[in-house]
């Protein structure tokens, strides 16, 4: 049905997309919460939050108990069986969860690989995991859709993942792969972009406006924006690959590869090769590198934090964001030595342009990713529950 600005089916329906979107983003809120943060009156609210319980996106349960006096509002919930797939392939392994309309992972499954996967290995392999959680966990869930966070440059229109380099995919179609071989909606997007989303809605850029995020993984350094509370894409969808940024190294012994790029030089594997590793999880590795007393181990994240840091002090002096959040092996690096990263940073970029920055280390840890890919699936749902919901239902 088209939906006409001011028209009162319309209007219902961005309604309820509103009362949905808060139970989703904040968590469990009361009626009256709901009333204040709308602005529509207490039998509006109730009505709507009752018409999203009987599509089954929420549920309604008593507070609890307080001294206070009155009748207490009930309590608006998104529903725990209310899920969606999501998934990042990478070089060395492909992740798969299942995550709650509340942003939880609530099953999760890393699969090592020892090649590098082809989207049609990558779409097997989802269907085949969904296949063994719908036995078990997920026997009584409502999967919404899936979305895919891919370590490369993906067209915003169609999903289509023009060029992803260390994967060597070249114009996939894995959306639509994953669709036919799940029968589940599919959206597919940069990783680092969801990472940016994840990290703006859920952890350490909550609430703030203007934020550069950098994720560092298997296969490299991308980054998202967030500008003045938007989530930036550029034209196509390609904004933010920092990674493919040649950084300025002071330091003539600090070069590792001539002519490289900033995650030639920033890299994982080169600190996996540090502490004697073909491959780690990140928990894994962080811990290998804290545990470390080998000098050369010291070495080479002091070197990559000297380099990352020139990178940093770029982005700020050409976006003035008030955040920065760093993830995945990046988040390791700034945390092996917090001040001076700082110090290095504020040496390289303008005074005015840093003036109350922050930079932080991913809140939302390793599950950054895939609540940002789950994010992607619940799009359309939170767009218009009563059309995804029907859509949904048809699916299942």
């Amino acid at each position: 049905m088209v939906d006409r600005l001011g028209t009162f089916d319309g209007v219902h329906r961005r309604n309820l997309s509103k009362l949905l979107a808060l139970a989703h983003r904040e968590g469990p809120l009361s009626r009256a919460r709901l009333t204040a943060e709308t602005g529509l009156n207490r039998s509006t609210v109730a009505a709507l939050a009752a018409e999203l319980v009987e599509l089954g996106l929420v549920q309604e349960h008593a507070p609890d108990p307080t001294n206070r006096v009155g009748r207490p509002s009930p309590v608006v919930a998104v529903h725990p069986g209310v899920q969606a797939i999501a998934v990042n392939p990478e070089v060395d392994a492909v992740t798969v969860a299942a995550v709650g309309l509340n942003a939880r992972i609530v099953v999760r499954e890393r699969i090592d690989v020892d090649h590098l996967v082809t989207p049609e290995e990558t779409a097997d392999l989802v269907a085949r995991v969904i296949a063994r959680w719908r036995l078990a966990e997920l026997a009584d869930v409502r999967l919404i859709g899936a979305g895919l966070a891919v370590p490369g440059q993906v067209r915003q229109s169609d999903g289509l993942v023009r060029w992803a380099p260390h994967l060597e995919w070249t114009d996939a179609p894995v959306r639509a792969l994953v669709e036919a071989a799940t029968g589940l909606p599919t959206q597919v997007a940069n990783d680092a972009t969801l990472g940016a989303r994840a990290e703006h809605l859920f952890g350490a850029g909550r609430g703030v406006d203007d934020l550069v995020y950098l994720n560092g993984g298997a296969s490299g350094i991308g980054g998202g924006l967030v500008v003045e509370g938007r989530l930036v894409g550029g034209a196509h969808g390609y904004a933010g690959e920092f990674g493919q940024n040649r950084p300025g190294i002071s330091r003539d012994g600090d070069r590792r590869a001539p002519e490289g790029v900033l995650e030639d030089e920033v890299s994982r594997a080169r600190l996996l090769d540090a502490v004697g590793r073909a491959s780690a999880d990140e928990p894994t590795l962080a811990g290998l590198l804290a545990a470390s007393d080998d000098p050369r181990v010291a070495d080479e994240l002091a070197r990559q934090q000297r380099i990352l840091a020139t990178a940093l002090g770029n982005a700020i002096n050409v976006l003035n964001p008030s955040l920065i959040v760093l993830g995945g092996f990046l988040a390791t690096l700034a945390s092996w030595d917090p001040a001076a990263l700082d110090a290095a940073v504020a040496a390289q970029a303008l005074p005015v342009a840093s003036e109350g920055l922050d930079i932080r280390v991913a809140e939302l840890g390793e599950n950054r990713l895939l609540i940002g890919a789950a994010e992607l699936a619940f799009a359309a749902l939170l767009a218009d529950p009563l059309v995804a919901s029907a859509d949904a239902a048809h699916v299942d």
